[in-house]
């Protein structure tokens, strides 16, 4: 099918964003690019050059990001680094860290933070929890990630509380729901470990089961979304259908149609549209709750938290939707507190490059003290 010219100037569009000065969080922005693929032979030999050529066909390309193959290799090119964490603590910050299995039945793993002075010197003191869920579109990174490494602990040590950065699996080797799920069984296996005998020490020590807080940024707060809306639903057993917060920290959420001043062209929209397709292995349109939660504005009433936090930031690619989110929970009739911040000047979750602005700063700042309220 050929490409039409607005769509054509749509995909320069896209080419042209990637050498913008955002591409410091690029790995957050949904791009892609279709190769076209020739029909293949309905007889031919396997051999080497055939199996080759097959292997440089792309399913779908999200430059310097992530790319599939047809057939099915996928290269990572960022959020592949790692740091390890730091048991005995570390000076920079304050902060203790460990990797842990929170559920070995459901594979559920996740970097644990407490900061050491209160672990060396007041061994029985609850702290509020946080839940985090990192982002990267539901394709890269991991919670031993630089970036995601410096926030968690940043933020154990500013509220402070215990940070349980969770991993899940990620598209497109696990489409959605898969991520959905893994957070879901990461928030019970916490609550369960913070019970008196809870099987993670850290958490039976310190986690506090009435003060646990659902957070992530970008598609890590989409996460966090979902996971408070089906907390709503189903409940945990012995815990419970609320949660004391959910911050969602420039969630990425879309839509068919444009909200607000959401760019109209179509190629633009296109690419949006094309990422969530990869994510969930077109199981769900760009207009399914999971993406775009307006689209059932009645299941917000049945948010599992009473207190909502939800930034933005003025040039980030999702600031329409995040708006028109803030504004949906407080028209659906939902019976809680709903605090808003929109960074300005910023872009997309600017606050992890750039770390130690101001802004981001203050922003660390604000998202602790919604925490500590909580």
């Amino acid at each position: 099918m050929p490409i039409s010219a607005p769509e054509s100037s749509g995909r320069l569009l896209w080419a042209a964003l990637l050498v913008a000065p955002l591409a410091a969080v690029l790995y957050q922005f949904p791009i892609q690019i279709l190769n076209p693929r020739a029909p293949e032979p309905k007889a031919a030999p396997a051999t080497a050059a055939m199996n080759a050529g097959a292997e440089l066909e792309l399913e779908y390309d999200m430059p310097g990001v992530l790319r599939v193959h047809k057939s099915g290799r996928v290269e990572r090119f960022d959020g592949v680094e790692t740091v390890p964490p730091c048991p005995s603590g570390d000076p920079a910050n304050g902060v203790a860290s460990k990797d842990v299995v929170l559920d070995p039945a459901a594979n559920i793993h996740a970097r644990l933070y407490l900061p050491s002075a209160v672990a060396a010197t007041e061994p029985g003191k609850k702290l509020p929890v946080v839940v985090f869920f990192h982002g990267g579109a539901f394709f890269v990174h991991t919670a031993a990630s630089p970036l995601y490494h410096r926030y968690c602990a940043s933020l154990a040590a500013a509220v402070p509380a215990v940070v349980v950065s969770a991993d899940y699996r990620l598209a497109p080797e696990h489409p959605i729901p898969a991520a959905y799920d893994d957070a879901f069984a990461a928030l019970k296996a916490v609550v369960g470990a913070c019970r008196p005998g809870g099987a993670e020490p850290w958490l039976a020590a310190h986690g506090d089961a009435s003060r646990v807080v659902l957070a992530g940024d970008s598609a890590g707060a989409n996460m966090a979304h979902a996971t408070a809306i089906r907390l709503g639903k189903e409940r945990i057993d012995g815990y419970g259908g609320k949660v004391s917060g959910v911050a969602l920290l420039n969630p990425y959420f879309w839509g068919k149609e444009p909200v607000g001043g959401e760019p109209t062209d179509a190629g633009y929209r296109g690419g949006f549209e094309r990422a969530w397709e990869v994510i969930c292995s077109g199981k769900f349109g760009p207009d399914h709750p999971y993406i775009n939660p307006a689209a059932s504005p009645e299941e917000w009433r049945r948010l599992g938290s009473g207190r909502v936090l939800v930034t933005t930031a003025e040039h980030c690619w999702f600031v329409e939707r995040a708006r028109a989110y803030a504004e949906g929970v407080k028209a659906c009739g939902w019976d809680g507190e709903l605090q808003f911040h929109e960074a300005k000047g910023e872009a997309h979750v600017y606050f992890l490059p750039k770390y130690d602005s101001d802004t981001a700063v203050k922003e660390l700042a604000m998202v602790a003290d919604f925490v500590r309220r909580c």
